[in-house]
C-alpha cells in the first residue's frame, strides 16, 4: 500500500498562535479520516497539503509517485472545503463544467464529465437550475461534485457534512463510500464528529492541539465499553428513574439516550422490566461506544495534561 501524504514536523504559527505543532502523519490508499476537536489544526494541515499555504516548520510530500512537482500533483487532488464558496447565479452544470476545464479538459469532455458527476451525486434532474436557490444537502453535493469532476486521485473533505440534517449526513456518508468504492478514489475526510468518521474511515488519525496523538484503523477507536446505550421515543425521565429505583447506575447520554452501567443478563432483564412498566417506547438498546470527548480526555491525561 503506497502511501498518498507523508507529513513530517508541520508547524504552522499564525502569531502567537501555534496551529499545529510539528505533525507528523502519513496517509495511504482508502478512506482515512482526520478526527479532531475544532481548533485541533485539521484545516490547517489540509490547506498545507494542498500547498494554499506554507508550512513554518517541516514538510509534507503528497503522492509522491504521482507527479515530480507541486504544480504537477495539483491535477490529483480535488478538494471540498467546509464553507459554502459556491456561485449563486450559475447553473450546477455550467460551474462544474468550467471547473473541469479549469483542470484541463477540453469543452466537449468537461461538458459530459460535469453530467456525469452530478448523476453521481444524485443532482442530474437539477443541473440546469441556479445554485442559489438549491438546499444546504444540494449545495454539499455540488461542492462533492466540483472536487471530483477531474477525476482526482486522493479527494480532501473538509466537514463534508456541515450543516447537514440527520438524513443529508447519512447520504453524503454515503457518497463519500460510494466514491472509493466505485471510482477507487481515496479520500481524507475532516470532521469533528466520531459518528461520521467511524461509519465512513478505514483509519483514523486523531490531531489534538496540533499533533497527532493517535491514529490506527477504526475498530480500535470503537472499542465497546460495558455499558448499554438505551434510546426511547418518549418518557426518558420515568424510564431514568425507574432504573435508577431498580438499583442501576443510570447518566444521561451526550447526544440524547441513557448510558447505564454493565451488559450481563441481570442488566437487560432490568432494563427491559422498566420498559414494560413505564411504558417508554423503545429505539435503539446496544453496547454504548466510547465518545469523542472521551477520546480526547484520556489523549489529554497521556500527554500530561497539555493545554
Amino acid at each position: 500500500m503506497s502511501a498518498l501524504i507523508v507529513a513530517e514536523g508541520l508547524r504552522k504559527e499564525y502569531g502567537s498562535v501555534v496551529a499545529l505543532a510539528g505533525l507528523d502523519l502519513t496517509v495511504s490508499d482508502g478512506i482515512t479520516g482526520l478526527l479532531g476537536e475544532n481548533g485541533a489544526g485539521k484545516s490547517t494541515a489540509i490547506r498545507i497539503i494542498l500547498g494554499l499555504i506554507p508550512p513554518t516548520a517541516g514538510a509534507v510530500r503528497v503522492l509522491p509517485n504521482e507527479a515530480a512537482s507541486a504544480s504537477g500533483v495539483r491535477g490529483f487532488l480535488g478538494y471540498m472545503p467546509e464553507h459554502d464558496c459556491l456561485p449563486s447565479q450559475v447553473s450546477a452544470v455550467e460551474f462544474l463544467t468550467h471547473m473541469a476545464q479549469v483542470s484541463g479538459l477540453p469543452p466537449a469532455s468537461a461538458r459530459t464529465r460535469a453530467a456525469d458527476t452530478l448523476r453521481h451525486v444524485g443532482l442530474f434532474e437539477e443541473r440546469y437550475r441556479p445554485i442559489g436557490g438549491y438546499s444546504t444537502g444540494m449545495k454539499q453535493r455540488v461542492k462533492l461534485a466540483q472536487a471530483l469532476v477531474h477525476d482526482p486521485r486522493l479527494v480532501l473533505l473538509d466537514e463534508p457534512t456541515a450543516g447537514l440534517d440527520p438524513a443529508g449526513r447519512e447520504e453524503m456518508l454515503a457518497l463519500v463510500r460510494k466514491t472509493h468504492r466505485e471510482f477507487g478514489i481515496s479520500i481524507v475526510l475532516s470532521s469533528h464528529l466520531m459518528g461520521d468518521v467511524e461509519r465512513t474511515c478505514d483509519r483514523i488519525a486523531l490531531l489534538r492541539q496540533g499533533r497527532l496523538v493517535q491514529e490506527g484503523a477504526v475498530s480500535e477507536f470503537t472499542l465497546e465499553t460495558e455499558r448499554l446505550l438505551v434510546e426511547v421515543e418518549e418518557r426518558e425521565d420515568e424510564l431514568a428513574e425507574g432504573l435508577r429505583a431498580a438499583g442501576l447506575s443510570v447518566v444521561p447520554a451526550e447526544r440524547g439516550g441513557l448510558v447505564i452501567e454493565g451488559r450481563d443478563g441481570r442488566v437487560q432483564d432490568l432494563i427491559v422490566q422498566a420498559l414494560v412498566e413505564t411504558g417508554a417506547p423503545l429505539r435503539r438498546m446496544a453496547p454504548r461506544r466510547r465518545a469523542l470527548s472521551e477520546l480526547f480526555a484520556r489523549e489529554g491525561e497521556q500527554l500530561g495534561g497539555d493545554t
